[in-house]
């Protein structure tokens, strides 16, 4: 790690994410980003101070420890503005994913509106945009839906968007919660989107049996999580599979297909794959 910041004002943290991206991704977010940018191989994003500074570099490197962190200071500039210049609207096929100041000329019935706040989950991501991607393929108008690890909701959103009759938005970070059920009520959908706070394997069994699971999560927490996955589908239904990195395909292929599953569908952008499974 280098380190170039100064006590005052503030700092941009650069994360070159080494083995395990969505992990730095994650930890990110829990250590306190506002937002994260993916620039070319690196994560940037900007902290109020040293102190702040320091917990978002502590936490890339605890996440991953081949991690390389770099920090510099910044001009004195209204950096909260600098950075919603950074998020763009991201189109993906009949959806729109923008924030507040880009939505307010884009069809509400077709736009997922995303504050991003603390929670993972922005449409900046090639995850979250992978899953948007493959959920267009296969959710028909009134599906049940349940969105593990839902972060802002925008996937519990996006399914409401497309019509879904309910989505359960699962999420196990408390801090996550109110910016979720915000994102949920600013894009109209509450009647169809409950947010619910609690571990993913422990909350599935009750929302079940949906047609559509997504899950934007680490591999390893999705391939321990299938059997659930499995038991909560309807016959017929999909679990669409994200956070997975590109080299870990074949690895978690064999693992769904020893476990009775068939990929349908598949996603990759950069180096991240998505992909949509169903039972055998």
């Amino acid at each position: 790690m280098t380190n170039s910041g100064r006590e005052g004002g503030w700092i941009t943290v650069r994360v070159i994410p080494g083995s395990r991206p969505d992990a730095v991704m994650a930890a990110l977010f829990d250590a306190g980003a506002q937002g994260v940018q993916e620039l070319g191989n690196a994560f940037v994003t900007h902290a109020p101070g040293a102190e702040a500074a320091r917990a978002l570099c502590d936490a890339a490197l605890a996440a991953c420890g081949d991690a390389h962190v770099e920090t510099a200071p910044l001009p004195n500039r209204d950096w909260s503005e600098e950075w919603k210049r950074g998020i763009r609207a991201q189109s993906l096929g009949a959806l729109t994913v923008a924030p507040p100041w880009l939505a307010s000329d884009l069809d509400p019935a077709t736009t997922v509106v995303i504050d991003p706040g603390m929670a993972f989950g922005t449409g900046e991501h090639a995850t979250t945009r992978g899953v948007i991607r493959l959920m267009q393929r296969v959710l028909e108008p009134g599906d049940r839906v349940a969105d593990l690890g839902a972060g802002s909701a925008v996937l519990s959103i996006a399914a409401a968007k497309l019509g879904a009759a309910h989505v359960a938005a699962i999420e196990l970070d408390p801090d996550a919660i109110g910016n979720a059920e915000a994102n949920v009520a600013r894009n109209g959908v509450a009647d169809r989107v409950t947010v619910v706070e609690g571990d993913a394997a422990t909350l599935l069994p009750l929302v079940a049996p949906v047609e559509l699971i997504t899950a934007n999560i680490i591999s390893a927490v999705l391939i321990d999580l299938m059997p659930l996955v499995a038991a909560a589908l309807t016959e017929g239904g999909h679990a669409i599979l994200s956070g997975i990195l590109a080299d870990e395909r074949e690895h978690v292929s064999r693992a769904l297909r020893d476990g009775g599953w068939r990929i349908e569908a598949e996603d990759r952008e950069d180096s991240w794959w998505s992909a949509t499974a169903a039972l055998r």
